[in-house]
């Protein structure tokens, strides 16, 4: 007998929402057009999802990028056809290139306008609406325009990729499609993600274990992707155990803490500070990179000393060792199965000398009351931080200068290394404190970058986030003259009275303070410290051509 009972039904925008809100999504990013209005109003009348409007698409991409890395997991954001996605692929490409799985959203044309080829707005006018997929799938794991009668698998394989890859996704909905009706029974079963092949774990093991032999001690350089799959606790472990040392890349600098005796610090090259870190690292044998990305900035121009091919490689989706390739082994199950393997060891080494860690001091400005510059910024911001800030600094001076300081405990780093697009943290900041609201949070970035995003400083004031600003004003692009012409006039910027900006985005009681010499900012840092429940804009003012040695260094590979 035939069961009359109807299945539930939702709709195609509905369905989307209900998938995000199981992966553990709070809040969606984005902005409205007219081709993703009934799109969103279906998403959002479906779910808690809460709404994040921003003041360009491309912060909204940025923002999502931020809560992604905070969340340890995907984010997603909305925008409309044409106009709105190409905004936002520069946010979309960085994503890529930092392996962070974001879910590009865009409400399309109807499938009517669509198959007609008709010359609609936001259109290139020549009848043909696959250019800007076409475009979404050069920066993305897939790009995927969804159909009603497909829709529900379209959607659950376009998400299932972005966790796997760890990579930005592309969803395109047409207007009549994110209102359609499609069963929701797929829904009752929550996705599934991140299941190793056991055939290749169990290889993968008994070749690491003749790899790894009776080695007394084994070297890991730990990389960014680690914070992708929630990896800080494994490494932590793996940290703990006899015989082994660990040094981090610049964008996974504070995955273990500093003070840890293991940790051999930052590990980039030729531009490694400390020669007994290098010397490690390069020698190593054997050694383990642990989510490692080898591009230009993280090994200081390509001067690493290692030859990944004779090494154990361990990565998002597969590992290797000494060039043999284990396919289907995703980084949670090579990590946890070394974590095992350096467990068994027989006999078990005996501890490794540790690491001094050099004990803590206040620092001095040699002229407390002289111009400000970055060897004592930098020392100083140090002093002040606290345990468990969220350190967010900006391509360029900001985040080289952050690498020269020693965090303490349980901070984060959160930069942009490898796709270095200047302008990225401040609207990055607003996704990472929804992530992580009630973590303290600390922005340092450079007026040149500032001016390009400027807008959602408004929006973060808006939503009552309390960072504490500082923004470094240098009077233009200053890595750029260290690179090249440094008079040249496209280095320099428009002078903007920033202390007047947070009352112009829409929040004049929020506080603002100017500093230019050591001095003021001690004074400056101890009065934000005492008034944690607001945000503070702090203009830092330094000389224009002053940077901080490393970048430098990097300059001058450039160069």
């Amino acid at each position: 007998m035939t069961s009359t009972t109807a299945r539930p039904n939702v709709s195609v925008g509905g369905y989307l929402a209900r998938r995000l809100e199981q992966l553990g999504l709070e809040h969606l990013f984005g902005l409205p057009g007219d081709f993703n209005l009934a799109l969103l109003d279906e998403m959002l009348a479906t779910t808690n999802l809460n709404w994040v409007g921003s003041g360009n698409e491309l912060n909204a991409g940025y923002a999502a990028d931020g809560y992604a890395r905070l969340r340890r997991g995907p984010a997603a954001f909305v925008t409309t056809f044409g106009v709105g996605e190409l905004s936002a692929v520069n946010a979309l490409a960085g994503s890529f290139a930092e392996d962070v799985p974001v879910v590009h959203i865009v409400g399309l044309p109807s499938t009517t306008v669509i198959n007609h080829g008709t010359l609609v707005h936001h259109s290139l006018a020549d009848g043909d609406f696959g250019h800007f997929v076409r475009m979404a799938a050069e920066v993305t794991a897939t790009a995927v325009v969804v159909r009603a009668h497909n829709a529900a698998t379209a959607i659950d394989q376009a998400l299932l990729t972005a966790v796997g890859s760890s990579k930005p996704v592309y969803l395109g909905i047409p207007a009549d499609v994110a209102v359609a009706p499609i069963s929701a029974t797929p829904l009752s079963r929550p996705l599934r993600v991140l299941r190793s092949d056991p055939a290749a774990a169990e290889d993968f093991r008994d070749a690491l274990t003749e790899f790894l032999g009776g080695a007394a001690e084994v070297t890991v350089l730990a990389g960014p992707r680690l914070y992708r799959r929630q990896l800080e606790q494994r490494i932590r472990a793996i940290a703990a155990q006899n015989g082994v040392r660990i040094a981090t890349q610049s964008a996974s600098k504070a995955l273990l803490d500093e003070s840890h005796p293991a940790n051999l610090g930052v590990y980039a090259g030729a531009f490694t500070d400390n020669a007994e870190t290098r010397r490690h690292i390069d020698e190593a044998t054997p050694l383990v990179l642990s989510g490692v990305v080898l591009t230009d900035f993280l090994t200081g121009s390509f001067t690493h000393g290692f030859d990944p091919e004779h090494a154990v490689d361990l990565q998002l989706d597969h590992a290797r060792i000494a060039g043999n390739a284990f396919y289907g082994l995703y980084l949670e199950e090579s990590l946890r199965i070394l974590e095992e393997v350096l467990e068994s060891r027989a006999p078990r080494p005996a501890p490794l000398p540790r690491r001094p860690v050099p004990a803590a001091c206040v620092h001095e400005p040699a002229d407390p009351r002289g111009q400000l510059t970055h060897a004592d910024l930098w020392p100083l911001l140090q002093d002040h931080l606290a345990p468990g800030t969220l350190l967010v600094a900006e391509a360029g001076t900001s985040f080289y200068g952050a690498l020269e300081m020693t965090l303490p405990d349980g901070c984060d780093l959160l930069g942009q290394p490898v796709w270095s697009s200047i302008g990225y943290t401040l609207p990055a900041t607003v996704g990472a404190m929804l992530a992580e609201p009630d973590r303290e949070t600390v922005l340092v970035i450079g007026d040149g970058s500032a001016q390009l995003t400027i807008q959602e400083l408004g929006r973060l004031l808006a939503l009552g986030l309390k960072p504490t600003i500082l923004l470094i004003n240098n009077n233009g692009y200053t890595v750029e003259r260290a690179i090249r012409s440094p008079e040249a006039a496209y280095q320099d910027i428009v002078a903007w009275n920033w202390t007047s900006l947070p009352a112009a985005l829409g929040a004049p009681t929020t506080p603002v303070y100017r500093v230019d010499t050591p001095a003021a900012l001690v004074e400056v840092l101890e009065k934000v410290r005492a008034e944690t429940d607001q945000a503070a804009l702090v203009e830092v003012v330094l000389p224009r051509d002053d940077a901080p040695e490393s970048l430098l260094h990097i300059a001058r590979s450039v160069r």
